[in-house]
């Protein structure tokens, strides 16, 4: 078939405007570190400067923080669903039993938003506030930094039954932790590495009143320091640390588990004749080891099905969808 200059320009244009939509909208599912350079180039320093205080008033409030990414991404992608609060009419994630008083953070969230609202409105999703405040919180505690990448938009939605059934348990084996992040496209070093975010923070008595009482991977002397302050019948919301530096980043937390001192069931897990013991032992020995692959896997957790384009939306108020 002969080709005439007119039809060759008409195809031209025609092929041209098929692509271009195409890869437009594919760009726009992509997340970068640069979405805000232009619309709000001063969200790092407010995101940061907002933990450096919530953090100065309260360290645990980087491992809170940090554990609040973590539960939302498992739960249908990092979309900001945690966040929600339940309405009349509307049932959220808050109160699904792994987050019912226990996840916390919101405060310092809702503070965030409100100064980034103030500079950039109707610009940040709270997602991608939740995601930069979470790696804040590490690198203020003495941990790695990551590049996080942004672009999210926030969910329209919740939901509990999918908290309550995705969200990996303190009880579970290794088995089933492997299985629950293999859902998400994690891996199980991926598992094993952002356990290591447990080297902050603290656990409730009854997440771990199971093991030190009825247990026998555990060591004595540490089932016994635990039970003073978790005790057999009660006590059921005090607190531990899952290490013995609970402000400070760092692999303490694989030290433990060598030394049989998991706090959770889950925890131990990870150092009980399985497949993840050589990796437990080697981040035990090797910190920058530890700190390079957790950052790793946390970029690699913060892209689990985020709401990108123009799908989701840019909440003004992280606790209630627009």
């Amino acid at each position: 078939m002969k080709l005439t200059m007119s039809s060759l320009s008409y195809f031209f244009i025609v092929v041209t405007l098929f692509i271009i939509p195409f890869f437009g909208c594919c760009a726009k599912a992509q997340l970068s570190p640069n979405f805000y350079a232009r619309t709000c180039p001063s969200l790092p320093t407010i995101v940061r400067n907002a933990m450096s205080q919530a953090v100065a008033r309260e360290a645990r409030m980087g491992a809170s923080i940090l554990r609040l990414f973590f539960h939302d991404c498992f739960v249908n992608g990092c979309d900001a669903s945690i966040l929600l609060d339940d309405t009349p009419t509307f049932t959220g994630e808050k109160n699904a039993s792994p987050n019912q008083n226990s996840v916390r953070g919101f405060e310092v969230i809702d503070t965030i938003k409100t100064r980034v609202e103030a500079a950039c409105n109707a610009t940040v999703s709270c997602a991608d506030i939740l995601a930069l405040a979470s790696r804040d919180g590490v690198v203020l505690l003495g941990g790695t930094s990551w590049t996080v990448a942004l672009g999210r938009r926030d969910a329209r939605t919740a939901s509990q039954s999918d908290a309550n059934n995705q969200l990996p348990s303190p009880f579970a084996d290794l088995s089933t932790l492997i299985s629950s992040f293999s859902a998400k496209g994690l891996t199980a070093s991926d598992l094993t590495v952002l356990s290591g975010g447990h080297t902050i923070g603290q656990s409730q008595c009854s997440l771990f009143k199971n093991r030190i009482y009825n247990e026998t991977n555990i060591d004595p002397g540490f089932a016994t320091t635990r039970k003073a302050t978790c005790p057999a019948s009660g006590g059921d919301t005090n607190l531990a640390p899952f290490d013995i530096t609970p402000t400070r980043f760092d692999n303490n937390y694989y030290k433990a588990l060598v030394a049989r001192r998991g706090l959770l069931h889950s925890d131990q897990e990870l150092l009980n004749n399985g497949s993840q013991d050589a990796l437990v032992t080697t981040y035990s020995n090797n910190p920058a080891a530890f700190s390079r692959d957790f950052a790793a896997a946390m970029a690699k957790m913060g892209a689990i099905s985020p709401l990108t384009g123009t799908n989701g939306e840019i909440r003004k108020n992280c606790r209630l969808v627009n």
